[in-house]
């Protein structure tokens, strides 16, 4: 995730330079049941934070690839992998600078929000890095949760509609967005209900 800050890096890793795990071990349940859908493969996680979806994927076989801005998210990140006894490909870098070394089979966006200037420049850069008849699974805040008390960024321009969603994957040959109110429990920053904007689809 990048925040609307002079230095979001610096509010990443102050938030991931705690013990816990600022949004719990286990991987988000809507990543984890459309993952289990798909045959293993190659899968790119943008803005994974401390890995708890990065090392479930491990965990079940699929070939990881991870990034996020934060050095204190990836330290954490690799910890969680080595206490399995699993290896993580995580690198420190900004959206607007990674590079993806290969073409993968599932790109995953777990609330990867960004600011509004950046969105669509950003998001369809990373869509390139999705093979040809690749995978998509994205979940992200709706505008809707702004003032719900369950986590989040609290500016509507931070957030996504069903329509903008839609829009960021129009080049992909199909996918399906909508909109759910559901009930979060990730640990400390993402608790209590919800309004969400999820997508599946193929590219």
């Amino acid at each position: 995730m990048i925040a609307t800050m002079a230095n979001p890096s610096a509010m990443w890793d102050s938030r991931y330079s705690k013990r816990i795990y600022a949004y719990g071990k286990e991987p988000n349940v809507f990543f984890a049941n459309e993952l289990a859908k798909i045959p293993t493969a190659g899968l790119l996680l943008p803005g994974e934070g401390e890995g708890r979806n990065a090392v479930h994927a491990l965990k079940n076989g699929w070939n990881v690839i991870a990034f996020d801005q934060s050095d204190k998210g990836r330290d954490k990140a690799v910890a969680l992998a080595e206490d399995h006894g699993l290896e993580l490909d995580f690198t420190v870098a900004d959206a607007r600078e990674f590079q993806c070394p290969v073409l993968v089979d599932v790109l995953a966006y777990s609330y990867f929000h960004l600011p509004p200037t950046d969105v669509h420049s950003i998001y369809d850069k990373l869509n390139g890095f999705l093979a040809p008849g690749g995978n998509l699974i994205f979940e992200a805040f709706s505008t809707k949760n702004v003032g719900m008390g369950s986590g989040g960024p609290q500016t509507e321009s931070m957030c996504f509609t069903v329509d903008e969603v839609k829009s960021m994957f129009s080049s992909f040959k199909e996918v399906e967005v909508w909109e759910e109110k559901i009930t979060l429990n990730e640990g400390l920053y993402h608790d209590g209900e919800a309004w969400v904007i999820r997508a599946r689809g193929m590219k």
